[in-house]
């Protein structure tokens, strides 16, 4: 059995910092980059990514529902063209940058009420997956065991890997608890 440890990163703003990235990075084997909907800004996207390409750190990209405002945590109702378009463009914005600085997008992440609407929503579970599959379908998508996006994955042939957390809050559906 291989564990992967993860964290979410590059969720800094301007001049605002959210956790110690640096510090993250010595510790976890992938890192969740925030793609610039919920958080993160190209300066903070390139630097975590540099990092993480300097410490043999695998790059996810963490997409999320366009909510600066919110962190990523309100749900939303996208139509599903939308969505689709709104996270090829974090995904292949974070990928570019990464490329750029000597790495790759290996996974993606959804984050938030984006991640947890997948699990239940097919219409924006099939958005998501087809958002991965226009980009490069060989990419996973993680995800909570169970979840609708596994089955909608496997039928378009995107890779899948189920995650459990450590740390945050969680309900009896292994969705995360607002915070």
């Amino acid at each position: 059995m291989v564990i992967d440890l993860n964290a979410d990163l590059g969720e800094g703003f301007g001049v605002w910092r959210l956790g110690d990235d640096t510090a993250l990075l010595d510790v976890v084997t992938s890192a969740n980059v925030a793609c610039g909907f919920h958080a993160g800004d190209p300066l903070t996207i390139r630097r975590t990514c540099a990092a993480a390409v300097d410490r043999g750190v695998l790059i996810g990209a963490q997409v999320s529902y366009r909510d600066l405002a919110g962190f990523g945590r309100r749900e939303m109702d996208v139509d599903p063209e939308e969505l689709c378009a709104e996270v090829l463009y974090q995904l292949s914005a974070v990928d570019g940058i990464a490329r750029a600085m000597g790495g790759r997008v290996s996974y993606v992440k959804p984050h938030g009420a984006l991640y947890n609407r997948i699990c239940r929503d097919r219409e924006q579970a099939e958005a998501v997956v087809a958002a991965v599959a226009d980009h490069d379908e060989r990419l996973p998508l993680l995800s909570l065991p169970g979840s609708v996006v596994h089955e909608i994955a496997a039928r378009e042939g995107v890779a899948t890997v189920t995650e459990a957390f450590a740390d945050p809050a969680s309900t009896p559906e292994g969705t995360l608890v607002s915070r």
